[in-house]
């Protein structure tokens, strides 16, 4: 399926990033149609070579993602189901998508990410949020529910039992500033510099090769989910494979050849706030070309 079958979901792809916008008026509540459209969009951009990040806005400056519609949870039936073996057929399965999937997920959320849409972003790979005015929470309590979307489990697994109560069972908001100090967040950014900062990062993972993308974000996740010594030993396996990689060769011989490894080089800095920023990647993806 392409792109512009999507209707709930606008890409543009630029030099290796999907942007991606929400679009789903009046405040982009999240329902089964549009969990389906993220399905898509998954499989679509798996098999997409010219994607290697995405990046997720919202046409509506107010919301990210207002919640689940609560309008398709009353009429599901009053005899609770019996438990599942697996995950498959359930709404999990494109949340897990996107955690696993080789390729980046970022959420730049300028408004409120409330609730359903708020695990929907968990999934991601990682969230940014505007100073004054993005909104966090899982508030299903407030209505007698409990998170069923992940919120319940991705949260400790972030934050830690007691703020995980916190959240689930306060059911209230928590602004960037204390999202990015709780570490639901990556990172809380005033308005001026948060679409730089998003674009700068998601452009600068795009420029690196899409098997060491994969390769590491493949060695991370075996960092949170396995053992200490089985996770390294992973990160062994799996840092041989890039250092053979050709693509690996390529650009460490152009980083010696660029005089990489020169006191000059490595003083400088580069935090990608900074409009004036050295970027020695950029200089090699000149070469490459």
């Amino acid at each position: 399926m392409s792109y512009e079958n999507l209707k709930m979901l606008k890409v543009k792809v630029d030099r290796g990033v999907a942007f991606v916008t929400i679009d789903n008026p009046p405040m982009n509540l999240l329902n089964v149609a549009m969990g389906m459209e993220f399905a898509i969009l998954a499989q679509t951009v798996l098999k997409d070579d010219n994607v290697r990040v995405m990046v997720f806005d919202s046409a509506d400056p107010d919301f990210f993602i207002a919640h689940f519609d609560v309008e398709g949870l009353v009429i599901m039936p009053d005899e609770a189901p019996p438990k599942k073996e697996s995950l498959e057929g359930t709404g999990h399965m494109i949340n897990e998508l996107y955690r696993t999937m080789p390729k980046v997920s970022i959420a730049k959320v300028e408004g409120i990410v409330r609730g359903g849409g708020f695990e929907m972003i968990q999934g991601f790979d990682m969230i940014f949020g505007e100073l004054g005015k993005a909104v966090f929470a899982q508030p299903e309590i407030g209505v007698g529910i409990i998170p069923g979307g992940g919120g319940t489990i991705r949260v400790p697994r972030t934050v830690g039992r007691r703020r995980a109560m916190e959240v689930v069972l306060g059911g209230h908001d928590f602004p960037a500033e204390i999202a990015e100090l709780y570490g639901l967040i990556n990172r809380a950014l005033p308005p001026d510099k948060l679409t730089f900062y998003v674009e700068n990062l998601a452009y600068r993972i795009a420029s690196h090769p899409p098997e060491s993308i994969a390769l590491a974000k493949k060695s991370v996740l075996a960092g949170v989910e396995l053992p200490i010594v089985d996770a390294l030993l992973e990160e062994q396996y799996l840092f041989g494979q890039s250092v053979a990689l050709p693509s690996s060769k390529a650009r460490m011989n152009m980083f010696l050849g660029a005089e990489g490894q020169s006191r000059e080089t490595e003083s400088n800095t580069n935090t990608l706030l900074d409009e004036g920023e050295q970027n020695l990647l950029g200089m090699l993806e000149k070469k490459e070309e």
